[in-house]
Parts: C-alpha cells; sequence; structure tokens
C-alpha cells in the first residue's frame, strides 16, 4: 500500500471520528429558536462537480425545493464538471469562503475514489459530508440477449477467457464490485472504461461487452433491455426491477460493505468550528426533509428511485469514506489502469 494510501484511509478514519464527536459537542450547545443569529440573510451556494441535467442535479433540486421551506432561503447551484469531480472540488475548496454559505454536493463515492487514486492539491480533512441524500448500489448485469444469463454462465465463461466488463470509468464503486466479483469466483476480467452510463449499458446491449457494472437506478430504467445478476449491497430493495438479483454477500458468504453512489453534501470543515450554530441549523433543517411527504413527490416526479432515498448524517458519511477509502487503497493500480 502507498502512503498516500495509507493516509487517505487514516484521514477518512479521523474526519469520520471527528464529525461523530462535532455531532455530539453541538447537539450540547444552548442554540434556542428557530434561526441562528439570522443564519441565513441570504442564499446558499452549492458547487456541483458535475454537469446539469444528471442525477446530481436531479436530486439537488428535489431536497432544495423541500429544504428551503426549512431553511427559509433558496439554494443556488454551480454545475463545474470534468475531471472527474476535481474541477469542481478545486473550486469549493480554493475560491468558496468556509461561512456555511458555501456547500458541495457530490456523489461521495466516485468521487472519493479520485482521491485514492490521485491525491488532491488540497487536504482531505478541510471538508466533510453531512448530508447524505441516497445510497444507489452498483450491479452486474448483461444485455437481454447475451448467452451470458447467470451468475453460472458467467463464471463458467470467464474461466476459459477473459471477459471485457465495461464501466462507467475505473474509478467508480461499481468497477470495485466487479473486481471483487472476479476475486471471488477465480474469473479472470477486463475493465473498459466507457465515459458514461449510457455508454456503459449500450455496451452490453450491443455485445461489445461480455457484461457491464454500473450504478442500478440507470440499470432499472432500461428494463427489459438488460439483466442485472448480482448487487453490490446489503440488500436488492428493488428486485422486481433489478431481476430478483442476489447480493454478492448472500450468493458468496462475503462481507463486501456497500458500493454506492451516495449523493451527499459537504462543508469546509473550517465552517463547522467556525459557525457551529450554522452548521446544527443545516444538520437539523436537512433532515427535516426526509418527513416531509412532498419530498416523496418530488423524487417520483423527477423519476428518481424513492427506494434508494436514504437520509444519512456525518457519521454514515465518514464510514462510507472509509469503507471506499480502504478499498480504493487496495485495488488503486487497477483503477488507475496500470499493473503496478
Amino acid at each position: 500500500m502507498s502512503d498516500f494510501s495509507r493516509d487517505f484511509d487514516r484521514r477518512s478514519l479521523l474526519v469520520g471520528a471527528g464529525a461523530v464527536a462535532g455531532v455530539t459537542a453541538l447537539s450540547s450547545l444552548p442554540f434556542g429558536g428557530a434561526r441562528a443569529a439570522g443564519y441565513p440573510e441570504r442564499n446558499i451556494n452549492v458547487i456541483v462537480p458535475t454537469r446539469a441535467g444528471g442525477g446530481a442535479d436531479r436530486n439537488l433540486r428535489a431536497v432544495a425545493g423541500i429544504w428551503k421551506n426549512y431553511l427559509k432561503t433558496n439554494f443556488e447551484p454551480g454545475f463545474f464538471p470534468g475531471a472527474s469531480g476535481r474541477v469542481g472540488y478545486e473550486v469549493f475548496m480554493g475560491k468558496r469562503d468556509p461561512d456555511a454559505y458555501n456547500l458541495l454536493f457530490g456523489n461521495m463515492g466516485p468521487e472519493l475514489l479520485n482521491w485514492a487514486v490521485k491525491p488532491p492539491t488540497f487536504d482531505l480533512k478541510d471538508y466533510l459530508y453531512f448530508g447524505r441524500v441516497d445510497t444507489d448500489p452498483g450491479v452486474l448485469f448483461v444485455g437481454a440477449k447475451s448467452k451470458l444469463q447467470s451468475l453460472d454462465d458467467v463464471i463458467r465463461e470467464g474461466k476459459k477467457r477473459t471477459l471485457n466488463v465495461g464501466t462507467s470509468r475505473l474509478a467508480h464503486p461499481a468497477s470495485i464490485g466487479a473486481l471483487l466479483f472476479a476475486e471471488q469466483t477465480g474469473i479472470t476480467i477486463n475493465l473498459i472504461p466507457l465515459s458514461g452510463g449510457k455508454n456503459t449499458i449500450a455496451g452490453v446491449v450491443t455485445g461489445e461487452m461480455d457484461l457491464s457494472t454500473l450504478t442500478s437506478g440507470a440499470v432499472a430504467a432500461r428494463g427489459k433491455s438488460v439483466r442485472t445478476l448480482l448487487v453490490f449491497n446489503d440488500k436488492n430493495v428493488i428486485p422486481q426491477r433489478l431481476d430478483n438479483a442476489p447480493t454478492m454477500n448472500e450468493a458468496y458468504g462475503t462481507r463486501v460493505p456497500p458500493l454506492l453512489s451516495a449523493r451527499a453534501f459537504a462543508i469546509h470543515t473550517k465552517a463547522t468550528t467556525a459557525h457551529p450554530d450554522r452548521y446544527k441549523m443545516l444538520q437539523e433543517s436537512f433532515k427535516q426533509v426526509f418527513s416531509d411527504p412532498g419530498f416523496k413527490d418530488a423524487i417520483v416526479k423527477s423519476k428518481g428511485v424513492w427506494e434508494y432515498i436514504n437520509y444519512g448524517g456525518p457519521e454514515e458519511c465518514a464510514k462510507y469514506a472509509a469503507d471506499i477509502a480502504k478499498l480504493g487503497a487496495r485495488f488503486k493500480p487497477l483503477l488507475t489502469g496500470k499493473k503496478g
């Protein structure tokens, strides 16, 4: 394991411990009333490290449409795609003030793996995720017309030859799922990045790929053109839409942590210490969104998967970050396309 990988894992655990301690401390502070010293007095800016129109945009709009009613302000998104999310994070960390008026809405899984592959220019402990919105697990799937219609088919074929497995990008939780599946079953695979979910699905539909791996929301939306074989989560929560596929842990008795695209809000760590009252207000109002009856309507209207909407606070986010950090360090050579 590289020095950076060890440092990344250590930092993730420290951030997680700090988040838990911070929440405990904040809960005991005497912040009475509905507002924190007039906060917020203006709109909240949200950096999104992807292009507009995708899953992050969809979830952000659904959340913000309800959250603004509790926080009594509006949210102004700014989209900064590029370099697998790096551009947005660099803008957030380098050009936005740590005053709790600037947040980031990112996809924890793929974006955390960026740092395992290549370190950022900023210190990882200088930001933390505090509000998870969803947990969309990775899946292994084939085209409906593929001759590989079961896990047994895949394993038999994979022991004869190297299977080409499409993925949206190498540094992705679903890619790690495919690598763990290959490791567990003794097959040989070649991960091929296909630049996005649409191309990853098209790879198996056209037969160019033997199978593909991707987050399941996009796969479920394709209906009968694809067939899901395996889910990288604790449970398949939408079995009818994912061909009743088992989880890897169910099928093979493994203890793989959930491999998810988990979109979450992040804040500068300095903002949590300089403005603990504001941070507390953000956390409390964010959590209220999930019990608001209008939230489900907003998600369904945006064609999201309601079953994947899953509140998580700083502790849950920190645990997920630590799990992904460990796997990223372990599989770093394969996630960079290098053999060593």
